[in-house]
């Protein structure tokens, strides 16, 4: 529960901080956590996950959004479901989280309606398909695959809705000045669907991406939502990333929304156009049998000329990958 003496510690807290205070600020927070507030154990577990104003640390970050989440705070159940889910900060545990989620449903909507798109699915206890989905080899070595209902139109939906507030234009580096520029080769509005945001729908559309490409869940990169309006595009490149240590062997890439013109995904050297469809999923591989990068795989996402497409993306790496540390 939050009274109002722990509330004005909590906002105390965060003034402290914004005035570079971080050493009063912790102690502040500390102390309102100390009385049971659901709202200081939130702010605790965000900044422990965030790793400011105190360093990094998941699993204290996992214990006091759990406690910010017995105390009524709906945020922080939520978290602490894709947590539990995904393994952050503790062992990986469907089922918990699964019991967590029901018990939420009933007061909960947002809990409700993912709760609905996972029992649809008929998953196993473990969280994984039961079976094999259709697919369509685009090239006689199946490098490059389709599956046409890999997604419900729901899970269309909510992955959309699931990261549209975190939309920002593709940036990168720029190595003269330090400072971020806008991304040469993709023209796209992009949204990172991170561990905190993986509630078990998305876990579970992850889970079934591994399954269909032969690889574990931990192998893959946060499932990256792009919007591309008309004029923006995706000029020619490979997935592939130069000297990395542990590299995107495969790529997967949903197509959430119909009702454009343009966008379809090219493969020149395989004189491929695949025109998006609602709930597909193309599946390709990046790497040769050797592990080099396959030149074969170079793609482009061709110019939106009316509308909007919204695709996701899930890069798949050789070994586990963690969203939590920098790229490999």
């Amino acid at each position: 529960m939050t009274d109002k003496g722990s509330e004005t510690l909590v906002a105390l807290a965060q003034e402290l901080l914004r005035r570079g205070k971080a050493a009063e600020a912790i102690a502040t927070l500390q102390r309102a956590a100390g009385t049971g507030d659901s709202d200081a154990w939130y702010e605790m577990g965000l900044w422990r996950l965030i790793g400011h104003p105190t360093p990094r640390d998941l699993p204290a970050a996992r214990e006091a959004l759990s406690k910010a989440a017995q105390g009524g705070h709906a945020d922080a159940l939520m978290m602490t479901i894709a947590l539990t889910a995904n393994g952050s900060g503790g062992r990986a545990d469907w089922s918990g989280a699964l019991d967590l989620l029901r018990q939420a449903a009933p007061s909960n909507i947002d809990a409700a309606a993912i709760l609905k798109l996972v029992e649809a699915n008929q998953l196993t206890p473990d969280g994984h398909p039961q079976r094999r989905l259709e697919r369509i080899a685009l090239t006689a070595n199946g490098s490059i695959s389709y599956i046409p209902d890999f997604l419900s139109p729901a899970e269309c939906d909510h992955i959309a809705r699931a990261g549209a507030d975190l939309f920002e234009p593709g940036l990168v580096i720029d190595p003269a000045t330090g400072r971020n520029i806008p991304h040469p080769i993709r023209t796209s509005d992009v949204a990172v669907i991170g561990p905190v945001r993986e509630d078990l729908a998305i876990r579970g559309i992850n889970l079934r991406i591994a399954w269909e490409t032969d690889t574990s869940v931990d192998q893959g990169e946060a499932l990256t939502l792009l919007r591309y309006t008309p004029g923006q595009q995706f000029r020619l490149h490979s997935d592939t990333i130069p000297a990395a240590r542990n590299q995107r062997i495969s790529t997967v890439i949903l197509y959430l929304n119909e009702g454009f013109s343009g966008g379809q995904t090219q493969f020149p050297d395989h004189a491929l156009d695949i025109t998006p469809h609602r709930g597909g999923a193309l599946i390709f591989r990046n790497v040769l049998e050797d592990g080099r990068p396959d030149p074969k795989a170079r793609h482009a996402g061709l110019p939106v000329s009316q509308g909007a497409k919204w695709i996701a993306t899930r890069w798949i790496r050789a070994k586990n990958f963690s969203p939590w540390e920098g790229p490999e």
